[in-house]
């Protein structure tokens, strides 16, 4: 028999199958995308994008090769016009926003063929770094509401390039998702003077069930209401809420339990395509804002890293009913992933 489960954080139910479990060897990973030949984002073809907005260098002038990390402009944003204002206005019942906002490219790593759990913990926690770095820089623009950090890997996950590679994307809004969470985590404390995520942290650490791997400083679990199969959460134990503000201390635990997710995912699957999403709190700088708003956002609000591996399609009956059907209880995912051999 199957149960409904609640998340408690976006307020949405998941079908989970308790009695119809798939293992990891009952998915077919799809395969990636051919090499595509020439890629811009290699070492030593610097001229062929456009002039890098940061890098991590070894004493090798801009725009040429010595670089271990390298942000860009993308050529085709989603969402461009970095000095313009924000244009609001409405079509009757139709609000509308011009879209105005940044969309960066993060070249992860300056050889073509390094997987992400293949980097390194030294230059996992320089990449790490960046994202801090080109979250914080985004969010000086008094225009942009929320900044998305996110990672595709693999056809099925939206990736057009094999080249490790992430993306930020800011823009004038909060998105659905992000809105949803932020406005339970506000009700949460409201009502218990408590951060929910912190909460979830310690029922999920004294349960165990769920725990993928932790170290002193992160926790990585299978949510309980998982949309999809061998989905995983990294959130830090410590109550913080901008990974903009992360310490410098915590970058290299935060590589080493990244790592371990998507190393713990590569025994199980190969390399199987996902999709990875780093969820911090919106900008607070942002204009204008509603009076008092934010006011407990610091106390609310906790970062967390999405993982979502693509291991299936999402049919009709999601798209038609908003539930998400699970074939893989988190608790089974859970054992499989931590009994992974690394």
């Amino acid at each position: 028999m199957a149960e409904f489960r609640h998340d408690p954080i976006h307020r949405r139910w998941v079908i989970v199958t308790v009695d119809r479990k798939r293992a990891p060897k009952d998915f077919e990973i799809p395969q990636r995308v051919p090499d595509e030949g020439f890629c811009p984002f290699c070492e030593g073809h610097e001229s062929k994008t456009p002039p890098e907005i940061y890098a991590v260098r070894i004493g090798s002038k801009p725009d040429r090769p010595g670089w271990k990390v390298r942000v860009l402009p993308n050529k085709y944003p989603a969402l461009t016009g970095r000095t313009e204002e924000i244009e609001r206005g409405a079509q009757g019942n139709y609000d509308w926003i011009n879209g105005v906002g940044s969309h960066e490219i993060i070249v992860d790593h300056p050889q073509h063929h390094v997987l992400f759990q293949q980097m390194g913990l030294e230059h996992l926690a320089i990449l790490i770094e960046t994202y801090r770095r080109r979250l914080a820089a985004l969010k000086e623009d008094v225009r942009f509401r929320y900044v998305i950090i996110f990672k595709n890997h693999g056809a099925t996950s939206g990736a057009s390039l094999n080249h490790q590679h992430t993306q930020l994307i800011a823009m004038p809004v909060i998105p659905p998702i992000a809105a949803m969470a932020l406005a339970t985590a506000r009700q949460h404390f409201h009502n218990k003077e408590r951060c929910l995520f912190c909460d979830l942290i310690d029922q999920e650490l004294a349960d165990g069930s769920r725990v993928v791997a932790q170290n002193d400083d992160f926790v990585c679990f299978a949510p309980y209401a998982s949309r999809f199969p061998f989905e995983m959460n990294i959130m830090p134990k410590k109550h913080h809420h901008d990974f903009a503000t992360m310490d410098d201390r915590l970058l290299r635990p935060a590589a080493e339990i990244i790592c371990q997710a998507i190393g713990r995912l590569a025994v199980l699957f190969g390399d199987p395509p996902f999709n990875l999403n780093i969820h911090t709190s919106p900008n607070t700088n942002q204009l204008p804002r509603r009076a008092g708003y934010w006011s407990t956002l610091s106390h609310d609000w906790h970062w967390q890293i999405e993982i979502i591996p693509c291991l299936g399609a999402t049919q009709g009956f999601e798209w038609g009913t908003g539930l998400f059907i699970n074939p893989t209880p988190p608790e089974e995912a859970a054992r499989f992933l931590r009994e992974a051999p690394l």
